[in-house]
């Protein structure tokens, strides 16, 4: 396995374990009295504010992109930034591993945006996909409990819109380095959450409210977004897709240690199968690098036209 493919896994691996805790981290936060838009918008401002910070001072370098790239980030945001409004909301009506099950559904709509892309998936991400979907309905499959079918909708269109950003950055980050579109795209969602917030909501958490979850979510936001983007950089968005699927995972664990709750046996055969189909990653050939690729849904998306070799492709 190339050394470059390995460290797309690690970090794509990475990042499904820092996310895999924010929907704890969330549930916990409204638990506590923050209203979803209040945590959504409070966790990506600081997020955005931190990276911003951080970058101006230290890594100057990844201030730069190109126009339409920073289009294509502006455009990512938006629409990952309204997919975390309805991820939020949902988490208010769902409980924490029965969310994050509904939103492992989004590697199915990665790959529907990337054929669009004219990049189709492999035979074994295909055989992957129905495997983890399988898994996915074992996983939702609770007995005598009544389903939110709102909460459902708003979790299914969170995954849609979650899916439907990581093809566009990953045209992005042919040519930009993971922190600034990781800086960029951030910045986008806050231009989209904080004045949903500020219209629709405005309340104030209570004065005795703990603020841990909120902080906790802010910083796994920060780690989980760069971490997430050099993984698509490194592998693309379909595979880093399949490997976000732990994130799942450490959300079932975390919700029964620190929510209490827990899996019927029919939920854990499909843990089973879902950790099968990541594991089945050792088996996919690398991403191919494909940045002058002029078809697709997401053509537009290219960096002005220069010689290959004047500066190369950021790794």
């Amino acid at each position: 396995m190339a050394n470059k493919q390995k460290a797309g896994i690690f970090a794509a691996f990475t990042s499904a374990v820092f996310l895999g805790t924010t929907p704890v981290f969330g549930k916990l936060a409204i638990e506590q009295g923050f209203s979803p838009l209040a945590v959504v918008a409070l966790r990506t401002g600081l997020a955005a504010g931190i990276m911003l910070l951080v970058i101006a001072l230290f890594y100057r370098r990844f201030l730069y992109i190109f126009p339409v790239g920073l289009v294509g980030c502006a455009l990512a945001g938006t629409i990952n930034g309204l997919g975390s409004l309805l991820y939020y909301l949902s988490l208010q009506r769902l409980n924490a591993s029965m969310g994050q099950l509904l939103y492992s559904l989004y590697p199915f709509f990665v790959a529907m945006w990337l054929i669009l892309d004219h990049q189709p998936p492999s035979r074994l991400t295909v055989l992957r996909i129905t495997l983890a979907s399988i898994a996915v309905l074992l996983l939702t499959n609770v007995p005598d409990k009544p389903m939110d079918y709102i909460g459902v909708a708003m979790m299914i269109g969170a995954a849609i819109l979650y899916a439907m950003h990581l093809p566009i950055n990953q045209r992005v980050l042919y040519e930009v380095p993971a922190p600034t579109v990781a800086l960029y795209t951030l910045l986008a969602m806050s231009a989209v959450v904080i004045p949903a917030y500020l219209i629709f909501d405005r309340s104030l958490p209570p004065a005795d409210a703990p603020w841990y979850p909120v902080i906790g979510l802010t910083f796994v936001t920060v780690f989980s977004r760069v971490t997430l983007f050099l993984g698509v950089k490194k592998i693309g968005g379909m595979q880093t897709a399949l490997l976000g699927l732990a994130e799942l995972l450490v959300a079932i664990i975390f919700s029964h240690l620190a929510l209490g709750e827990n899996l019927t046996f029919t939920q854990w055969l499909g843990a089973l199968g879902l950790l099968t189909s990541l594991l089945l990653v050792m088996y996919e050939k690398p991403a191919p690098f494909a940045p002058a690729q002029k078809t697709g849904w997401l053509s537009w998306i290219r960096p002005p036209a220069m010689p290959r070799d004047t500066f190369g492709p950021y790794e």
